[in-house]
């Protein structure tokens, strides 16, 4: 798999996770992702055009962040996903904290 720049600062982050057996590499709509390990539900990804991380997190989660300033609203194809949100600037100490976010929400749903 081909990689630029960001996806690469992505999955130096990622691996992190990778190598505990907690998520595992996918593919969503096309695109590479994280998937939570079992049940394989989606974590997180790298938009292929901007760079930015895109994770899953709670509704009300991914408003505070848009409404903040640090998130942008997911919406590819102007289709607006409430549970996704965009991070615009890299920042690794970040990006891990909100993968660490997501794989406890996705684990969650996937519990039930």
């Amino acid at each position: 798999m081909e990689r630029n720049p960001d996806h690469e600062r992505f999955w130096a982050v990622a691996d992190e996770f990778i190598v505990t057996g907690r998520v595992e590499e996918g593919t969503m709509m096309g695109h590479h992702c994280l998937r939570a390990t079992p049940g394989g539900g989606f974590v997180a990804t790298v938009e292929r055009s901007s760079g930015n991380l895109v994770v899953k997190l709670p509704e009300d989660r991914v408003a505070d962040l848009i409404r903040s300033g640090r998130g942008l609203a997911f919406a590819p194809a102007r289709k607006v996903f409430k549970e996704w949100v965009a991070i615009p600037s890299y920042d690794a100490e970040r990006w891990s904290g909100l993968i660490e976010e997501s794989i406890g929400f996705v684990g969650q749903g996937l519990a039930v």
